[in-house]
C-alpha cells in the first residue's frame, strides 16, 4: 500500500543508507519521524496479515538504535556507581582505565554472541558530539585570571612540550623499524610515524589533577598542568592533521613548500580557532544582556553559541578545540553577570552531565572497539618501544622546559635589598 505521507519514500531510503548513530540523531531532530515510520509499519502489516486488529506490535525495529544506546549509557552510569562504592579500587586504578576494562569485557561479549564488532565509534560522531562538551566543560569552568597570568608556561608545555613528544617519539620508531627490529608486516615509513607520534604525544592528566585536589596542591601548579592538558589536545589535533595530508599526498610527492605551508597552517589553524572563540565569546555575553525578560532560555543560548563557535571552526577547518576553549574562557566572567542564579545552576550541571558522559561513552567505545581484531595487528617491539620512548622523551622535555622556567622566574625576580 502507497503511504498517504508525501516524500516518505525517500526518507526511508535515506534511513537505510545512515549509520546507527546517524538514524538516532534523525530520530532525535525529527520527532514525528517515527510516528510516520510507524504508521507506514502498520499499514504495511495490516496489507500482510489481514487476520484483523492486533492490540500490540513488536517495535525494536524503530527503537532499537537509541534503546541500545540508553542501554549504553545506563550500564555506564551505574559501572561508575560500583566503581566508586570502593575508595581502594577509584585510588589505585584511574576510572578510565576502569571503563575501557568494561568495554573491553562488553565488546568481547557482543563479539562472542555476533560473531562480528557490532559497535564502533565513528570520527565524526567523535569531533562533532562527544568531543564538544569535555572541551566546554574544561574551558567554561578554567580560572580565567590563573589562565593567562600562567599562559607562557601553560604555552610552552602544551605547544614545544607537545611538538617535541610527537617528532622525537615518531622519528624513534621510525629508526627501530629501519633496524629490522618490528615486524616486517608493519609497513610504515617517516611520515607515517610521525602521524603516530602526534596521536599519543598528548598528556590526559586526569588522575593527577585528581590527586591534585585532593591534596590541595599550589593553585599555579594546577593551572600550568590544568591548562596544559587541554591546549595540548588541540596541538596534537592541528600536527594530527598536518602529517595526515602528507601521508595522503604521499611522501615522495612532498615538496618544500608543502613542509613551509604545514607550518604555516600550524599557526594559522591555531591562532584562527582562538580568534572564531572570540568572536563566539563576544556574542554571547552580548545577547545575554538582553534576556532579562526570558530567563528560561538563556542556557539554550550558552550551549547554542559555544556549539555554534565549535561547527564554525570545524566548517572552515581551524582549531574547533581552541574555539570552543577560548570562548568558554572569555565569556563565562561576562555572561555569570547577565543571567539569573537558577540558569547559572542549571548551566553548570547540564555541562557537568554532558562532559560526564560523554567521557563515559568514549572510554567504554574505546574498548569496546580494541576487540575488533581486523582493524589492528599486535607488535611487541612496536608496543614496547613506544611505552620507553613516550616515558624517555617525556622525561627530558619536561626537564628541560622545567629548568628553562626556572630560569626566567630567577631572572625576572626582583633583587632583593641588602640588609643590614
Amino acid at each position: 500500500m502507497r503511504s498517504p505521507f508525501p516524500g516518505f519514500s525517500i526518507v526511508s531510503r535515506v534511513l537505510h543508507e545512515c549509520g546507527d548513530m546517524e538514524r538516532l540523531l534523525l530520530g532525535i531532530l525529527l520527532p514525528g519521524l517515527p510516528v510516520l515510520c510507524s504508521q507506514n509499519d502498520r499499514e504495511v502489516q495490516g496489507a500482510a496479515s489481514p487476520g484483523g486488529f492486533q492490540v500490540v506490535h513488536w517495535e525494536w525495529h524503530m527503537v532499537q538504535t537509541p534503546y541500545l544506546v540508553a542501554v549504553w549509557i545506563l550500564v555506564a552510569s551505574l559501572a561508575k556507581i560500583v566503581f566508586h562504592l570502593s575508595r581502594k579500587v577509584t585510588t589505585v586504578v584511574p576510572e578510565s582505565c576502569l571503563l575501557i576494562i568494561l568495554g573491553l569485557g562488553l565488546g568481547g561479549i557482543v563479539l562472542a554472541i555476533a560473531q562480528r564488532a557490532e559497535f564502533q565509534l565513528e570520527p565524526s560522531m567523535f569531533f562533532l558530539f562527544l568531543l564538544p562538551p569535555i572541551v566546554l566543560d574544561s574551558g567554561y569552568f578554567m580560572p580565567s585570571r590563573l589562565f593567562f597570568d600562567n599562559i607562557g608556561a601553560i604555552l610552552m608545555y602544551a605547544v614545544v612540550g607537545t611538538v617535541w613528544n610527537s617528532f622525537a617519539t615518531g622519528i624513534a620508531l621510525w629508526g627501530v623499524k629501519l633496524l629490522g627490529l618490528m615486524d616486517p608486516h608493519v609497513e610504515a615509513g617517516l611520515m607515517d610515524f610521525l602521524l603516530f607520534g602526534s596521536l599519543i604525544s598528548a598528556v590526559d592528566p586526569v588522575a593527577v589533577l585528581a590527586v591534585f585536589e585532593e591534596v590541595h596542591v599550589n593553585e599555579t601548579l594546577f593551572i600550568i598542568v590544568f591548562g596544559e592538558s587541554l591546549l595540548n589536545d588541540a596541538v596534537t589535533v592541528v600536527l594530527y592533521k598536518v602529517f595526515n595530508s602528507f601521508v595522503e599526498m604521499g611522501p615522495q610527492n612532498v615538496q618544500a613548500a608543502d613542509y613551509m605551508k604545514g607550518v604555516g597552517s600550524f599557526f594559522v589553524v591555531s591562532l584562527g580557532g582562538t580568534a572564531v572563540g572570540l568572536v563566539f565569546a563576544f556574542l554571547l555575553a552580548l545577547i545575554t544582556r538582553f534576556t532579562k525578560r526570558v530567563r528560561i532560555i538563556e542556557p539554550l543560548f550558552i550551549f547554542l553559541i559555544v556549539y555554534l563557535a565549535h561547527l564554525t571552526a570545524e566548517m572552515v577547518s581551524l582549531s574547533s578545540i581552541l574555539a570552543v576553549t577560548f570562548c568558554g574562557l572569555c565569556c563565562k566572567k561576562y555572561v555569570e553577570a547577565n543571567i539569573s542564579n537558577k540558569s547559572r545552576t542549571t548551566v553548570k550541571y547540564t555541562m557537568k552531565t554532558l562532559a560526564g558522559s560523554s567521557e563515559t561513552i568514549i572510554f567504554i567505545f574505546l574498548g569496546i572497539s580494541a576487540v575488533d581484531t581486523s582493524k589492528w595487528t599486535w607488535d611487541t617491539a612496536l608496543v614496547l618501544s613506544t611505552l620507553i620512548f613516550i616515558f624517555v622523551f617525556r622525561a627530558i622535555g619536561f626537564d628541560h622546559q622545567t629548568s628553562c622556567q626556572v630560569a626566567k622566574s630567577e631572572e625576572a625576580r626582583p633583587p632583593q635589598a641588602n640588609l643590614k
